[in-house]
């Protein structure tokens, strides 16, 4: 009886090894270095090249494989990658042959990929609003350049990304299309490269009460208080500031409010492009999908998502398609609010004659 016990044993440990052996050539033989770019590309998002640059920041941050079976840093990038950009449950990811990866080590790498990615070195590379007046400049002459729209440091918006039910406060997440969400914020430049990012607040806030609480807000105020004349733009959703520029409702036809309207909308959209493009790229954020995540862990996913959204948007890499999904689905899903008017009105007023001044010279 113990000999047989014995036996069943030695059986199990030599499958066991036959299993971790194989897993081990799969992985081996999966490394992408001689898959073809436009491949890679459709499968991970990244160019070869930005996906060797992005091993490079994020290996230090990751820890270290012990045994020789483990998994590398580059194995553990794709399955991570491969999960943001499919926007399917982790089952998917660890049943790829590409990988050879279970669904426990699938769930393990998109943790350390995103803790790494959430590291403040990597946040702040790749996600900074301009902090000088040299940087701010920089961004006004890329929106003046597009649209003739003059003093923008940004656009700003708010967009859902669906989470499971949380445990605490789920009155917080439950937003008024009947499902839990984050409401992010999301600041974005006439490139569509992502300034600021907060996706810290449930689905139920609005996106003036994110905005009124978050220290971007406060250092906006400082600037113009300090004398420097730029703003952001915001829909009529947002208060009217000095330093945030909301739309006329309204508008007479063919009235310096309604060209002033016109031009704000125009550029104003770069935003809703910008999450459009984003949420394209890494369809875990759509929301007909759901982040199964408590609301701090799917934060983390989506600021992971956004630095992964800036490196591939600088590289030029191209956006994919969505396969018919109507991404105006994702788009505003705020309720009705009044018009705010603030302290700015006079500010907006003089901004409304210079740009129909322009129109009249250039006429």
């Amino acid at each position: 009886m113990a000999h047989a016990y014995m036996m069943g044993m030695i059986e199990r440990e030599r499958r066991m090894r036959r299993s971790q052996m194989r897993r081990k050539a799969l992985r081996r033989a999966s490394m992408p270095w001689d898959m073809p770019d436009v491949e890679f590309i459709s499968n991970y998002r990244l160019s070869l090249p930005l996906f060797q640059q992005l091993v490079d920041e994020l290996a230090p941050f990751m820890p270290q494989r012990r045994r020789s079976t483990g998994i590398s840093a580059e194995l553990k990038i794709m399955a991570a990658l491969d999960f943001y950009a499919g926007g399917s449950y982790q089952r998917r990811v660890g049943k790829d042959f590409n990988l050879g990866l279970c669904q426990t080590a699938v769930h393990k790498c998109v943790a350390e990929v995103t803790e790494a990615l959430n590291k403040p070195e990597i946040l702040q590379r790749h996600i900074a609003f301009p902090g000088n007046r040299e940087e701010r400049m920089a961004v006004m002459r890329g929106f003046m350049d597009v649209f003739g729209f003059p003093g923008v440091v940004g656009c700003i918006d708010g967009t859902h990304i669906a989470i499971i039910r949380p445990h605490d406060f789920e009155e917080a997440f439950f937003n008024r299309k009947h499902y839990h969400s984050l409401n992010a914020m999301i600041i974005c430049d006439a490139e569509l490269n992502v300034l600021h990012v907060d996706a810290s607040y449930g689905g139920a806030s609005h996106d003036s009460h994110v905005w009124n609480r978050s220290a971007l807000e406060a250092h906006m105020r400082s600037l113009a208080e300090a004398g420097e004349v730029c703003w952001l733009l915001g829909d009529s959703g947002y208060a009217q500031r000095e330093w945030l520029m909301t739309p006329i409702l309204q508008a007479a036809p063919d009235s310096p409010e309604a060209h002033y309207t016109d031009l704000h909308c125009s550029t104003r959209n770069t935003v809703e492009r910008c999450i459009g493009v984003l949420k394209a790229r890494w369809r875990c954020l759509l929301a007909h999908r759901t982040l199964h995540y408590d609301p701090v862990k799917a934060g983390k996913i989506v600021n992971a998502c956004i630095v992964l959204h800036n490196m591939c948007n600088r590289a030029r890499i191209e956006v994919p398609t969505l396969d018919g999904y109507d991404i105006r689905r994702d788009g505003r899903r705020q309720p009705a609010q009044p018009v705010h008017v603030g302290d700015g009105v006079t500010s907006r007023r003089g901004l409304v004659e210079r740009l129909w001044r322009d129109r009249q010279n250039h006429r």
